[in-house]
């Protein structure tokens, strides 16, 4: 169970076995329900969570309506980490589209591996830059791209399984349109 864990975080950075033994005392199994929760809107986030089964989608809530910008999949790390940094209220929720079993260990401790140790250290700072990276194109793609474009980038790009697993409706979310304008895309695209 925690040898995925380990295989995630020796891809962005080679870490030993003692290295490894200064996390592994702090992980824990946890199962989430479909529609549970692993982090809410409002409530201060202080852990980091890694998927082992199911998927996730990460929401905000504006005026009652929610805005889907992310989704989560097996070998995915998943939490509210502007909130785990900052130390306050999480202003997204992280929702189980299905039963979900991840690895959970507190922010704080990650945060004091990267004081202890220069490869945690390192693995922080390459996360880090992986969520920029990610941020970035979600951002670019949503402030440059028409709807269309974007769900062509979508069908284009190596996130077949949002495609393949997700429902369409929060598809439709994630892209910033109606399911009704989707259906229309769609149709448009698979016609040419």
């Amino acid at each position: 169970m925690f040898e995925a864990l380990k295989q995630q975080i020796k891809r962005f950075v080679k870490i030993s076995e003692a290295e490894w033994q200064m996390l592994e005392p702090h992980l824990k199994t946890v199962h989430l329900k479909k529609h549970q929760n692993f982090c809410k809107e409002g409530v201060k986030a202080n852990e980091v969570g890694f998927v082992l089964k199911g998927m996730l989608r990460h929401y905000y809530t504006r005026h009652g309506e929610e805005k889907t910008t992310y989704f989560y999949f097996e070998n995915h790390f998943v939490s509210s980490y502007i909130s785990c940094i900052s130390g306050q209220p999480s202003q997204l929720t992280i929702e189980a589209l299905s039963d979900c079993e991840l690895l959970v260990f507190p922010y704080s401790k990650m945060a004091a591996l990267f004081e202890q140790n220069l490869n945690w250290q390192k693995f922080g700072r390459l996360i880090a830059e992986y969520l920029a990276i990610g941020l970035e194109e979600r951002m670019v793609g949503l402030l440059t791209l028409s709807p269309e474009e974007r769900y062509l980038e979508l069908i284009k790009s190596n996130k077949t399984k949002i495609i393949e697993r997700i429902p369409q409706h929060y598809i439709a979310n994630y892209l910033g349109i109606t399911p009704v304008s989707m259906s229309r895309i769609r149709n448009r695209v698979s016609k040419k």
